[in-house]
């Protein structure tokens, strides 16, 4: 079985001369991200790698949640998550080792969004309906498949969606 653990960055902040790349997190995404790491940990349990987007916000999302969260192999910087469509994604996604068996990606909207309603075919119907309401900031889809990564890719089952606020 695999599992793609989708997180999208907490909240950031807009200051002025800054550019979107380089936006850090606001007060309410500090918050939030430990939080949405405490809901990774209780939820998901250990993950085998973590890839996440090069952008300051991701970056401060997982430095902030990773305390939380036990890693059993690497945390890779993805520079290609940022401003990434759906078919992006996918790409990274088919390029995961295939022994790692849960990935934690840490990104943005509306790739991660899209990512996950091309993905899913079924799952758990609560979360399904939550998740095609909104997916804010620090939002957590989980995804499960049987087989390899690229099974996943023909159709995952959501299992978990969750909001986490800190």
């Amino acid at each position: 079985m695999r599992r793609l653990v989708l997180l999208r960055h907490a909240k950031s902040d807009y200051p002025a001369g800054v550019g979107d790349h380089d936006r850090p997190l606001a007060d309410r995404g500090r918050r939030d991200a430990p939080a949405a790491g405490e809901w990774i940990a209780r939820h998901v349990g250990a993950v085998d790698d973590v890839v996440v987007s090069s952008a300051v916000r991701a970056q401060q999302t997982w430095a902030l949640a990773s305390p939380h969260v036990t890693v059993v192999g690497s945390v890779v910087t993805e520079p290609r998550i940022y401003e990434a469509p759906a078919s992006t994604l996918i790409g990274i996604v088919e390029s995961l080792p295939e022994n790692a068996a849960t990935v934690l990606l840490v990104g943005h909207n509306p790739g991660l969004e899209d990512l996950a309603a091309e993905l899913v075919t079924d799952g758990d119907p609560d979360a399904l309906g939550r998740m095609a309401l909104k997916y804010p900031t620090s939002a957590v889809a989980v995804l499960e498949g049987d087989g390899q990564w690229a099974d996943l890719l023909r159709g995952a089952r959501l299992t978990s969606f969750a909001v986490p606020r800190g």
